[in-house]
C-alpha cells in the first residue's frame, strides 16, 4: 500500500511510520521535514537508517500538483493556476500585505485628508488563498466558481492538494507568508474533515508554523459543521459570508438558503460567538441597486443585533455584466448606517481583477496580467 506522506497530520504520521520501526520523535522530525521543509524524497530523511529507508522508498510517495501558469497583476496579486492529479483544475491567489504600521500609519493620513485614492504601500508579507474543492456546488449566483462545470462533477480535495497549493506559493514567495485563507474555490465546511487537518498541519510548530488565528476559513453558513467547528474550539477564524440580510433577499442570490436558511445559519453563528468570545466577521458581498441600501444596512444591524461582529465589504466582481459594484455613495451610505450602530466595517479591496483573481472570480480562466 502507497504511503503519502504529504496528507498526514503528526498523529497519522506516527502510525503510518510505527510500522517501519520509526519511533515517535523520528516520526515528528519525519512531520517537520516534510510539511516545513518540503523535503520530497526518502533519500531526504537521512537521519533514519538505511534500511527504513530501503522499505520507505519502497512505499512512500511525494505527489505534486503541476502548476500550469502564474499570472501577475499590475497590483502584486498572483494567480496559481494547478493541475490536479486526477483531471481537472483549480487557482489560488498569492495576496501581497504591507507592513501593518505602514497600513495603520496611512489610516492616520487618510482621516485628516493628507492621503487619496488607492496607495500603493511596500509589499510585507503573502497571505494565501487556497481552494478546498473542484468547482463547487453552491452556485452563488455572482459567483464564476458556481457556474462552473468541472468533468466529473465537484470534489473535495484531499489535505495534501492543498497542502500542495501553500507549499508551492510558498517557495516562491520572496517576503514571509503570514496567512491562508480557505476562501478559493469550493465551500470548505462541505470538505471538513480535510480543511481542518490541513489547517492543523499548517499551524503546526513543527510544519509551516502559520498562527491559527491568521488561517480562515469561509462559508455561507452550513449549519452542522458551522456547530462542530465551535464545540471542537478551533483557534481558526470563521468567516461567514452574506449577500443579503434576510432569507427572502438571499435566496435569489445564495441557492444555499433553501438548505441553510439565514435565521439557522444566525443561530449557530450565536453559538460559536458564545463559545469564541471574539467579533464574527462577515462578509458581505456588496451589489449596486440589490442590496447597498440604507434599509438594507438597517436589516443587517437587525440581524447581528447582541453580537460582537464586524462586516467586511465585497464589491461583486461579475464577468457576466448582470451585477455592478456598488457605487461610492451607496457605500458610504451602508457603511454609515452600520457605524451608527458601533458595528465595525472595511472595505476589502478588490486585488487581482485583470487576472481573474478578486472574489467571485476564481474559474480557472487564463486571461490578463502577465503570465509565467
Amino acid at each position: 500500500m502507497r504511503v503519502n506522506l504529504r496528507d498526514l497530520d503528526l498523529p497519522a504520521m506516527g502510525a503510518a511510520l510505527d510500522g517501519y520501526g520509526v519511533d515517535s520523535a523520528k516520526a515528528a522530525r519525519v512531520f517537520a521535514a516534510v510539511h516545513r521543509d518540503g523535503v520530497d524524497r526518502v533519500d531526504g530523511l537521512d537521519w533514519l537508517s538505511t534500511s527504513i529507508r530501503r522499505a520507505l522508498a519502497a512505499d512512500v510517495i511525494f505527489p505534486e500538483l503541476e502548476i500550469v501558469e502564474r499570472r501577475r497583476a499590475a497590483d502584486g496579486f498572483v494567480k496559481y493556476l494547478f493541475r490536479l492529479p486526477q483531471g481537472g483544475l483549480i487557482e489560488a491567489v498569492r495576496i501581497p500585505l504591507p507592513d501593518p504600521g505602514d497600513a495603520r500609519a496611512l489610516k492616520q493620513r487618510r482621516r485628516r485628508g493628507e492621503a487619496t485614492g488607492l496607495v500603493a504601500l511596500p509589499t510585507a508579507k503573502y497571505t494565501l488563498c487556497i481552494s478546498s474543492q473542484l468547482g463547487c456546488a453552491l452556485a452563488c449566483d455572482f459567483c464564476a466558481t458556481g457556474r462552473l462545470r468541472p468533468a466529473g462533477g465537484v470534489r473535495n480535495l484531499a489535505v495534501w492538494e492543498m497542502l500542495a497549493q501553500v507549499r508551492a506559493m510558498r517557495a516562491e514567495a520572496d517576503h514571509p507568508v503570514a496567512g491562508v485563507l480557505f476562501l478559493g474555490m469550493g465551500e470548505p465546511l462541505l470538505n471538513y474533515d480535510n480543511v481542518i487537518r490541513a489547517a492543523q498541519i499548517l499551524s503546526h510548530p513543527a510544519g509551516p508554523a502559520i498562527a491559527g488565528e491568521s488561517i480562515s476559513i469561509s462559508t455561507v453558513g452550513v449549519v452542522p459543521t458551522i456547530r462542530r467547528f465551535a464545540a471542537e474550539g478551533h483557534r481558526f477564524r470563521l468567516i461567514i459570508s452574506l449577500a443579503a440580510a434576510t432569507g427572502e433577499a438571499r435566496l435569489p442570490l445564495m441557492p444555499a438558503e433553501k438548505r441553510w436558511p439565514l435565521a439557522d445559519v444566525m443561530a449557530a453563528v450565536r453559538e460559536y460567538a458564545s463559545i469564541c468570545r471574539s467579533r464574527v466577521t462577515f462578509a458581505y458581498v456588496g451589489i449596486s441597486g440589490v442590496n447597498m441600501g440604507r434599509e438594507h444596512a438597517r436589516k443587517l444591524v437587525e440581524l447581528l443585533a447582541g453580537l460582537r461582529a464586524k462586516v467586511t465589504l465585497i464589491d461583486v466582481n461579475d464577468d457576466s455584466g448582470r451585477f455592478h459594484p456598488p457605487t461610492n455613495d451607496e457605500v458610504r451610505g451602508f457603511r454609515d448606517e452600520l457605524l451608527a450602530h458601533h458595528i465595525p466595517v472595511s472595505r476589502r479591496y478588490a486585488g487581482g481583477r485583470e487576472i481573474g483573481a478578486a472574489c467571485g472570480t476564481l474559474a480557472a480562466t487564463r486571461t490578463g496580467g502577465v503570465a509565467s
